[in-house]
């Protein structure tokens, strides 16, 4: 998506729009607001001067049309800028995969310090692939505002399944799975593989991350496992498999 300025500009647009939708509704504002941030700090810093202005406006002391046609000024100067080719948008086209990956390196060390309660206070232990879900979860929120969970995809073999998460303002799709006794690296890559075919054609992933926990190092050798994968579907897909 980031490489394309035709596919870029098509996305400011839509959420441009969403702003007529508004209606000096201070609570759909906020969620608009929220929408055109998330999707410009994908490009930081190139936009960053369009993020602080639109930071900057609140409802606190009512709402108008002036709040909603400063957002609308900041998305112009952002199409404008593009469409000239004054920014580059490949000056980025990393970033949110980095961010991404990065939550996924640093979920075990996140787990263990949970662990560490003041008083030995409960805490999540990670026991089951749904409790990697929901530490994951909370973890992503740090970097994604749109998050859906346990989205419906359209029909797939006869019929419709659920993804894990999706990240709707950057058309990422994320699948979870957590090692278990009777898993072996042939069926978690079968399990990938199937994945992989449910989500090649979804209009809503334009990549797929597959976040693989494996603490008690099940998995024999995960970098192979991650190369024959990703060796097949370049640009699409991301396997981060960690212990």
């Amino acid at each position: 998506m980031k490489n394309n300025k035709e596919e870029f500009l098509n996305r400011v647009k839509y959420i441009d729009q969403l702003g007529d939708q508004v209606d000096r509704d201070a609570s759909k504002f906020k969620g608009w607001q929220s929408t055109v941030l998330t999707f410009l700090k994908i490009y930081s810093p190139v936009f960053d001067s369009q993020i602080k202005q639109i930071e900057k406006i609140n409802t606190l002391n009512g709402m108008s049309s002036w709040h909603i046609q400063r957002i609308h000024e900041q998305l112009n100067s952002v199409i404008v800028l593009v469409e000239i080719d004054a920014v580059s948008l490949e000056t980025t086209c990393n970033d949110y995969i980095e961010r991404i990956e990065k939550i996924f390196k640093k979920f075990r060390i996140v787990a263990m310090q949970l662990k560490q309660r003041h008083k030995k206070r409960r805490t999540l232990e990670i026991n089951d692939e749904y409790d990697v879900q929901d530490l994951l979860h909370a973890l992503l929120k740090i970097d994604f505002d749109d998050i859906r969970a346990e989205e419906w995809t359209p029909s797939y073999a006869g019929g419709s399944v659920r993804m894990d998460f999706l990240l709707k303002d950057v058309d990422v799709v994320i699948e979870v799975k957590m090692t278990r006794s009777s898993m072996t690296a042939k069926t978690l890559g079968e399990e990938l593989i199937i994945d992989i075919e449910k989500y090649q054609n979804h209009p809503y992933c334009k990549k797929l991350f597959c976040f693989v926990y494996d603490p008690e190092m099940r998995i024999g050798n995960p970098i192979g496992l991650k190369n024959d994968l990703e060796s097949k579907h370049e640009e699409f897909l991301h396997v981060v498999i960690t212990s």
